[in-house]
């Protein structure tokens, strides 16, 4: 049995797209097509239901889906037994966070790439949660709370959290000493969906607690997060590893540090179940050291948690 048009195939089914998979796999469209209508004569089966604007794998497809990846995963792995580690090659996409790519991931990639000159990285940096199967993602970092998914993961670590206001900020509105002060301020909020209430979070021991709080300013990108409490916008409840340097110059102020947020879990995913293919596993390892070692010196990551 053809492993490229197995692998075609369960590209296509993954992305639900003909089009979208020929673009991930660099394929002309036709050959993608083709490959798959020759996999379907071979087996004696239609894998997938094909309409004008849909595909969508039918009750044999599915059954035929689970099989197929487990013999592509079992063909990467073989092939790569014996492989030097310069031999890997391959494209690995990864989705991160905008500010936490920057400052820290792709600064470290140049070693990556001198210890792998084959690999090829694309690099997805956004504040969004992306669809990692549909979008074709083989590594994506979630800051926060995981929703129940199909995904892999594994946790890294957790950031920890301040509230941070801008000199100017606290000069001309007072320094909050305790949560009921809170009522003369303003909180800059961070809400992806642009939806939710402005609270300030903490856990008091026993519990998580929340307070809302005035709110003029609400953003969804961390860039946009960490500018407007700069420029002196409102409080932000903000990680660590995103205002290091604005602590050190002053420009940003840690208050109230009785009530910090929990620390937010840190979390690699992948979709590849137990066949992890060795150029992503690889990828997945460095990026762990990565944030395992800038969390000494950056405090990006911290391995123990406060209650949550």
């Amino acid at each position: 049995m053809d492993l490229d048009a197995l692998r075609i195939f369960v590209k296509v089914a993954e992305l639900a797209s003909f089009t979208r998979a020929a673009e991930q796999l660099g394929e002309p469209k036709a050959r993608v097509s083709q490959l798959v209508q020759r996999l379907e004569t071979q087996v004696g089966a239609r894998l997938l239901h094909r309409t004008t604007r849909t595909v969508r794998v039918t009750p044999d497809g599915e059954q035929f889906l689970a099989r197929a990846k487990t013999l592509v995963g079992e063909a990467d792995e073989l092939g790569a037994m014996f492989a030097a580690a310069k031999t890997l090659r391959g494209r690995v996409r990864i989705d991160l966070p905008i500010s936490l790519s920057r400052d820290h991931v792709v600064p470290r990639l140049p070693e990556l790439l001198a210890r792998h000159p084959r690999l090829e990285i694309q690099l997805s940096t956004t504040d969004r949660i992306v669809d990692v199967v549909r979008e074709g993602f083989d590594i994506v970092l979630r800051v926060g709370t995981l929703a129940q998914s199909d995904l892999v993961a594994m946790r890294v670590g957790h950031m920890e959290m301040l509230n941070v206001a801008s000199a100017g900020y606290l000069e001309t509105h007072g320094r909050p000493r305790k949560i009921d002060d809170l009522d003369d301020h303003y909180l800059v909020h961070y809400s992806p969906s642009l939806g939710d209430a402005p609270e300030l979070e903490w856990h008091d021991g026993t519990r998580l607690r929340a307070r809302r709080m005035k709110c003029r300013v609400t953003v969804n990108s961390t860039d946009a997060f960490v500018g407007a409490c700069v420029a002196g916008l409102g409080i932000a409840q903000i990680p660590r590893a995103g205002v290091t340097r604005y602590l050190a110059t002053g420009e940003l102020v840690e208050i109230l540090p009785a009530h910090r947020a929990p620390a937010l879990p840190v979390s690699l995913l992948h979709p590849h179940g137990q066949n992890v293919p060795r150029r992503v596993r690889v990828v997945i390892d460095w990026l762990a050291a990565t944030l395992e070692e800038r969390a000494a010196s950056h405090g990006l990551v911290c391995k123990e948690a406060r209650p949550t």
